[in-house]
């Protein structure tokens, strides 16, 4: 049927695009937003762009540092297992742990939301994760995207992305001095964070275990649940070691493992030696001996329960501890720098004995 102006009465709901959701999700979001606000924000979610005063906030001559990361395929696990809320976590801790390892305070943080229709339900579980996640740094929600594109996902699939902007006083980045004689200290892990989730669904899938069955490795958690535990926050600490002149460098563990990430922070002159075993948690454990994957490959994909590792002057270690114990923090003595001639390398001291 034709409408009066001559067209027809096709509606962009019609063709799967809901206006109205999407401006009732920003009537939603303004006020999580709005708990997350801290000095340096201008304005509030509804314009074109995020303001922010970078003298209100406390810089003088700041350098500006930008990350973006998603959480990959752990979103696959949160579509089959419904749980939805700390997601919006995991995706604020991927790019505020890799500013902060570069001397940055995280200042602002933006999303992109993206699903074939939206479910206001489930859009609110998330925003209000990533809400939570910056609460938890004092990073403000400063604004995001929420793209409705039917056809180019499946029913009830969605993509997250974020983006964070920090700065530091020039003169302070990170890594700075790393030389041989420091030591190494990591900061534990709160499970597998957001990598690696396409081997992990790949074992469950082949192992044929259900997702609502009790976690081999954590009796009183569904294993969906614990799978989901989100990605640690590791600003606070590290910030507190920065600001208190007593980090060199710092690695933030994601793909790749120790081996892939630590040698990100060393200078071509030196190499890791981690020659003081740690503790692996139990999922870790759970994971090789169930997939039935090698020592080397964990340590490539999964954290293996360090988030984190430091580089601090072997002098300085006695306070970075105190610092560090000041955040709740106790950090686990992973071993040191090395001089070597040929390129930065991390060599891991027997790693098969780490999952025995």
């Amino acid at each position: 049927m034709a409408s009066s102006d001559g067209g027809n009465n096709v509606t962009y709901r019609e063709s799967g695009v809901d206006i109205e959701a999407g401006e009732r999700l920003v009537t939603i979001i303004k006020p999580l937003a709005k708990t997350t606000n801290r000095a340096g924000v201008i304005g509030s979610i509804g314009g074109f762009g995020a303001l922010f005063d970078l003298r209100e906030a406390g810089y003088s001559d700041p350098v500006l540092v930008a990350t973006t990361d998603g959480v990959g395929t752990k979103l696959r696990l949160a579509l089959d297992t419904g749980l939805h809320d700390t997601v919006g976590i995991d995706l604020v801790a991927m790019c505020v742990n890799d500013l902060v390892v570069q001397g940055a305070e995280p200042l602002f943080f933006l999303d992109y939301f993206a699903t074939g229709n939206l479910n206001l339900s489930i859009a609110q579980q998330v925003i209000a994760g990533i809400a939570e996640g910056c609460r938890q740094v004092g990073c403000a929600l400063t604004g995001g995207e929420t793209a409705e594109m039917p056809g180019m996902y499946s029913k009830g699939d969605y993509d997250l992305a974020g983006f964070a902007v920090g700065a530091a006083e020039r003169g302070t980045l990170l890594p700075d001095g790393v030389a041989p004689g420091d030591i190494l200290l990591g900061l534990p892990s709160s499970g597998v964070h957001s990598n690696g989730f396409s081997l992990v669904r790949r074992i469950i899938e082949t192992a044929g275990i259900p997702l609502g069955q009790s976690a081999p490795f954590a009796p009183d958690q569904t294993l969906g649940a614990a799978l989901m535990t989100p990605t640690a926050l590791y600003v606070r600490p590290v910030l507190s070691l920065t600001r208190a002149g007593l980090l060199r460098a710092a690695a933030h563990i994601t793909g790749g493992g120790l081996p892939g990430n630590l040698p990100r922070v060393l200078p071509e002159s030196c190499a890791a030696i981690l020659d003081r075993p740690w503790p692996i948690p139990p999922v870790f454990r759970w994971l090789a001996q169930t997939g039935g994957v090698g020592a080397a490959e964990m340590l490539r994909v999964f954290n293996c329960g360090i988030g984190m590792v430091l580089v601090v002057r072997e002098s300085d270690h006695a306070a970075a501890l105190a610092c560090l114990a000041a955040e709740g923090v106790v950090p686990m003595l992973l071993g040191r720098i090395v001089a070597t001639e040929g390129p930065s390398a991390v060599n891991i001291a027997d790693p098969s004995a780490l999952f025995v």
